[in-house]
Parts: C-alpha cells; sequence; structure tokens
C-alpha cells in the first residue's frame, strides 16, 4: 500500500504599507485566501513596528505615506538581520527613472508603479515567493 502524500500548507504573510485604501484593498481582494495572510499599515512608524511583529513573508512599500516613506522604511528593514532577505516591492505611483533607482537603491527587491494589474501582482508574487502556487489557486 502506497502512503498517501502530505501536503503541508504553510501560510504566506504578506505586509502592505500603503496609505491609499482602494490600493491596500485591491491587493487584499487579489493576494488573500486561506493561505495568504495580508497584514497592513498606513504609515511607515507602523509599517515597522508590523514587520518587527508578524516577520512577513513578502513587503509592498508605497513611496510616499505619512512618518517614514517608503524607501527610509525598506533602508531601516535592510538594516535589520531578519530582513536582509525578506523580498520588498515599492508599490508607487512615482514612475520617474530616477524614482525606481531610489527604491531599489534604498534596498526594494523590485519596483511596480500604479496603477497596476491584479495579473502583474500575482505574476510578481509567484516569481518572490515560488511556494505560493498562487495561480493554481486562482
Amino acid at each position: 500500500m502506497v502512503p498517501a502524500l502530505r501536503h503541508d500548507v504553510t501560510m504566506l504573510t504578506i505586509m502592505i504599507a500603503d496609505d491609499e485604501d482602494s490600493v491596500v484593498e485591491l491587493v487584499r481582494v487579489t493576494l488573500e485566501d486561506e493561505r495568504v495572510r495580508v497584514v497592513t499599515a498606513s504609515d511607515g512608524v507602523t509599517a515597522l513596528a508590523l514587520a518587527d511583529e508578524v516577520r512577513p513573508d513578502l513587503i509592498f512599500l508605497d513611496v510616499n505615506m505619512p512618518g517614514f516613506d517608503g524607501l527610509e522604511v525598506c533602508r531601516r528593514l535592510r538594516a535589520r538581520d531578519t530582513f536582509t532577505l525578506t523580498p520588498i516591492i515599492m508599490l508607487t505611483a512615482a514612475t520617474g527613472p530616477d524614482d525606481a533607482r531610489r527604491g531599489l537603491e534604498a534596498g526594494a527587491s523590485e519596483y511596480l508603479t500604479k496603477p497596476f494589474s491584479p495579473v502583474r501582482l500575482l505574476t510578481l508574487v509567484d516569481s518572490l515567493a515560488p511556494g505560493a502556487s498562487l495561480w493554481q489557486r486562482r
């Protein structure tokens, strides 16, 4: 008799820090389900505290938000040993070439501009967290 395969389901935690409720909701609706938990912050100070509390597997940061901006949050997270390998995506309306360069220099793994499509969001998350297999569940 062949034993049944055991499928361990691991919860993926994604943090989004953005002061635009519509963006937060789009990310939540696109990504959250029984295997993906989305936690949110609306400013940079809260984002830093929340990241320390929940240790997300993937982080989305808006550049322009109250308190610390996303670039500063990214720099501070990258300075912590616990976040050196965590994928951080700048999710922003700042679309200039210098904006993307500044985001990557701050330590971002990727730079995604608004408006973005849910398909692009899923593709990006799948590439950064391949174990999540988001496409297979949609």
